[in-house]
């Protein structure tokens, strides 16, 4: 960073909070406004007390800080700043005092205004709104050494490439709004469970700090013909026969667009401004390609290169991939089966190489090793799952095995469409968190489908995708003749059928689920971008808890 460049002065008062705080937002540019950040910038909004001036804003090469000053005053001919807090003071033996960040950045706007004004300013105020007090900042000798030092400091995290490790301080973690990102009870229970051999990290497990659900939803665009523009805020969708319907654009997740659908540029500029992702898809489900706005944060990628380019790394991170799908296909027929001892006695040769092809990849050595064994046991799984579907429904809804590219029978017609719409969730998730969807970990670049997208998929085919089909086509929820079309040997869904799916698998999306190392109960969809965090943190100096989920 370059000596001229300057730093927020709210980033100096991040970097005394906390440093990991400071590089996630200042140098990762990761920014979560969260309800106490509102509230603030709510509470500056509507200040206007007499002799004030507010919305100031002063910068300094030489300090090396900028920023808007909340108000100004003077009295008694003294010019100084004022801070306003919507919080509580911290309490000191002698009364109120300020907090160290509040401080630090009080100082520093003294600093800017002095100069600015070119006059000595002696003290800063800050307004603590929920105590209704106000404390005292003197400017003394030692203040522009104490706010270069926290200059300097920042350049030298602004230089490196690695996160600064979690605070110490877990009070400061419940506050923060970066903590859906940075993740730190999660590393702590990675931490316990390292230390003491699993035991005290099962039971301590972690506090969660982000909503269990994405406030969210994905818009998914089927009819052919149907046109996505904008209107203000929101995503218009007119379909051909002229009915319109408005999305407010904060409350889609990603656009889908479904085969001959269009998107108007100014719906496409709305989706880049409010960070939605766009996915065109064909009618069968399959990837076409994606928009998106250009992503920020390198560090993330030059970390995740880093690591994905050594086996060392690499190849312990694809055989507990391979291990959590193998061992989900395995609880998934075991807990199916359990209550029928005929169905029991059926499957249990299949569910014993499903058990062998499990050791054979717990031993694996490489990649191609790795993908036998899941492939073998991926065949064992799909024998299964024919007598997994109830003998009441339609015989037409029974699958034999797995077929794809193009699938033969109505329920791999359901499976596929089923895996097109995971692949591009799990895209989205890599897509937030700002990894390389292009350089993943197991799977080869062979198709328009990106490696780590595929290799993320494997966590979820079985929870999110194969239960909530096997459990429509129980419930005699798909039609097999309206929501299917037939062309020769291949099986497609309908639109109808399209719908019908979408409705289900989305609402699998949203259902929560208790994580298995962490305690704590999330919606897949969340469960998504947490393991995308979790895999991040396996280079990042905080390994162990990726690909740690599995169904009960």
């Amino acid at each position: 960073m370059s000596e001229a460049q300057t730093f927020r002065v709210m980033a100096l008062h991040a970097l005394a909070y906390c440093e990991r705080l400071f590089y996630l937002e200042e140098v990762e540019e990761i920014r979560v406004p969260d309800e106490r950040v509102w509230a603030g910038r709510t509470l500056h909004q509507e200040l206007d007390e007499p002799g004030e001036i507010v919305d100031l804003t002063m910068e300094s090469v030489a300090l090396g800080v900028r920023g808007r000053v909340d108000a100004l005053r003077c009295r008694d001919g003294s010019l100084f700043p004022v801070e306003h807090k919507r919080g509580r003071a911290k309490k000191g033996p002698s009364g109120p005092e300020p907090w160290e960040s509040d401080r630090l950045q009080a100082l520093a706007y003294a600093l800017l205004l002095a100069e600015h004004a070119g006059r000595s300013v002696t003290e800063a105020r800050i307004r603590y709104h929920q105590d209704n007090v106000t404390v005292r900042v003197p400017v003394t000798e030692s203040a522009t050494a104490e706010v270069a030092g926290a200059v300097q400091r920042a350049r030298a995290l602004c230089s490196s490439p690695n996160r600064p490790p979690v605070t110490p301080e877990e009070r400061r973690c419940v506050r923060c709004s970066l903590a859906p990102v940075c993740l730190p009870e999660e590393t702590r229970v990675a931490e316990a469970a390292e230390e003491t051999g699993g035991r005290e990290g099962e039971e301590r497990g972690a506090l969660r700090l982000f909503p269990a659900d994405a406030e969210r939803r994905s818009l998914h665009v089927v009819t052919p013909g149907a046109k996505v523009g904008r209107t203000g805020t929101c995503l218009r969708v007119t379909e051909p026969e002229g009915h319109t319907q408005d999305v407010g654009a904060r409350e889609v997740s990603d656009l889908v667009v479904h085969g001959h659908a269009q998107v108007t540029t100014q719906a496409l500029r709305l989706c880049a401004e409010e960070g939605i992702p766009v996915h065109y898809v064909t009618t069968t489900g399959a990837p076409i390609g994606y928009f998106a706005a250009s992503p920020a944060g390198v560090q993330r990628r030059i970390r995740q290169y880093r690591a994905l380019s050594e086996d060392t790394v690499a190849l312990p991170l694809a055989r507990r991939l391979v291990l959590a799908k193998v061992e989900n296909e395995l609880r998934h027929v075991l807990r199916a089966s359990r209550k029928d001892e005929g169905l029991r006695v059926r499957v249990s040769p299949r569910l014993e190489e499903i058990r062998k092809a499990l050791r054979g990849a717990a031993r694996a050595t490489n990649r191609g090793e790795l993908m036998g064994h899941e492939g073998v046991a991926a065949k064992a799984y799909f024998a299964s799952i024919a007598e997994l579907v109830d003998p009441a429904a339609d015989p037409a809804m029974r699958p034999d095995g797995r077929s794809r590219r193009p699938p033969t029978d109505r329920f791999n017609a359901l499976i596929s469409f089923g895996y097109g719409m995971l692949y591009r969730d799990v895209l989205s998730a890599v897509l937030q968190v700002g990894l390389d969807p292009a350089f993943g970990l197991l799977h080869e670049p062979r198709s328009s489908a990106f490696p780590l997208a595929l290799d993320l998929m494997e966590l979820f085919r079985t929870p999110v995708v194969d239960v909530a089909v096997l459990g429509a086509v129980n419930r005699r929820t798909f039609d097999p003749q309206s929501d299917f079309t037939i062309t020769g040997p291949q099986v497609w869904l309908s639109e109808t059928g399209r719908k019908k799916l979408i409705e289900v698998h989305e609402r699998r999306k949203h259902e929560e689920y208790r994580h298995t190392a962490l305690g704590y109960s999330l919606s897949f969809a969340r469960h998504m971008e947490l393991e995308v965090r979790l895999l991040e943190k396996e280079w990042s100096g905080e390994a162990g808890l990726f690909a740690m989920m599995r169904i009960r």
